[in-house]
């Protein structure tokens, strides 16, 4: 029996993997979080019967603790309750499905508990990976990537250990404005921004993906879990989403994985690893699909992208600085109270003004992104 605490449970994630819990005998779950879901969250409790639970605010956990009352669940809040919830002593690995830096934190302690960590948050990498890899190194901790990109590289590495990589190809769909020119996107609204060709995602990843930041974020991300260069990361526009990345090695052999867009093919993949089990999903049908297309990005368009690269390339808290930025950015987009192309032109921004630290310690990330947080209110 495999025992399973999330962080996020009522997001797009979290909802996908109790999906699979649910079909699995030998999968239960241990504790859960959630931000401001309380309703789903009591839904989650009354199924999975965990030992406790935590959410955003204490406000929301009184009303939880009226709402269960008499049920053997504890309810606890704030980073207090993540990090309960992440270090539970009962479970054996801590999904990470929450969005933001918010997820660090309770990710560190869950490593210095020995946790195996299912990784679906972004930003834990993107800002702290140069703590979190070698923390994991260190426990002995398996990071097991969930996004599908990122596990599709990590499944097309077994048995290939010793074989030096190439290039990796993280693949992307080209979101909702794939072809589209910048003058064609001075206009875009909220409602067109959300509308994702191929995923069901939460509205901040949808717009992520709009911006193709999600694939600057993915590409840091790639390189810490990968232990390569970001010039080895090379992104690949696939409008299908059938191929979900693959390694190229140095004798020229590509190697990837391919599956329908599905993110619990990759959930189910980081419970089970390094074994496969049967799902019941539906399974792709290579005559149905007749063609893949493989474009270069539009790094002129999506300049948001490059942005990553040279993030990641300038290192120390830089990384911290594009992922803030974007964060605060598309929630004054998802706000209407800035314009869709004014995105990366705040990520930009912020990554020339705020003041570069080297090697920066976790206070250090938080400061960082405090400051480039002020400094969009005050300037934007």
């Amino acid at each position: 029996m495999k025992k399973i605490a999330i962080l996020g449970s009522t997001g797009s994630i979290g909802t996908q993997a109790l999906d699979i819990i649910r079909d699995f005998e030998n999968l239960s779950v241990t504790s859960l979080s959630c931000g401001k879901n309380i309703e789903l969250l009591e839904k989650q409790i009354r199924e999975f019967k965990p030992a406790f639970v935590s959410v955003e605010s204490e406000e929301d956990a009184e009303k939880l603790r009226e709402n269960i009352d008499g049920l053997p669940c504890k309810v606890y809040s704030g980073m207090e309750g993540l990090i309960k919830v992440a270090t539970d002593p009962k479970s054996d690995m801590l999904l990470t499905a929450i969005v933001g830096m918010i997820g660090i934190r309770p990710t560190v302690a869950a490593i210095k508990e020995r946790k195996d960590i299912a990784l679906a948050n972004k930003e834990t990498l993107v800002t702290a990976g140069h703590i979190i890899m070698p923390l994991a190194k260190e426990y002995n901790v398996k990071i097991l990537p969930v996004d599908s990109e990122h596990s599709a590289i990590f499944q097309s590495l077994q048995g290939n250990e010793h074989n030096d990589i190439r290039r990796i190809l993280l693949t992307a769909s080209g979101g909702p404005f794939r072809g589209k020119k910048l003058h064609e996107l001075k206009n875009v609204k909220v409602e067109d921004a959300l509308k994702h060709p191929n995923w069901s995602m939460g509205k901040k990843i949808t717009i992520d993906s709009a911006t193709m930041v999600n694939k600057g974020l993915e590409v840091m991300e790639a390189a810490h879990l990968f232990n390569v260069s970001t010039a080895r990361v090379q992104v690949v526009v696939h409008p299908e989403s059938i191929l979900h990345s693959a390694v190229e090695y140095e004798d020229g052999a590509v190697i990837g994985q391919m599956g329908l867009p599905d993110m619990k093919l990759p959930i189910e993949y980081a419970f089970f690893y390094p074994e496969r089990k049967e799902a019941e999903t539906e399974h792709l049908d290579l005559f149905k699909i007749h063609n893949l297309t493989f474009e270069e990005p539009d790094t002129e368009t999506f300049y948001a992208l490059s942005l990553a690269y040279d993030a990641y390339e300038a290192g120390g808290n830089v990384p911290t600085v594009y992922n803030a930025a974007n964060e605060r950015a598309v929630r004054l987009f998802l706000d209407k109270k800035i314009g869709f192309l004014q995105i990366p032109e705040i990520i930009q921004s912020s990554m020339m003004e705020i003041d570069y630290i080297d090697n920066p310690t976790l206070d250090d990330i938080f400061e960082t992104e405090k400051e480039t947080y002020d400094y969009i209110d005050r300037t934007f």
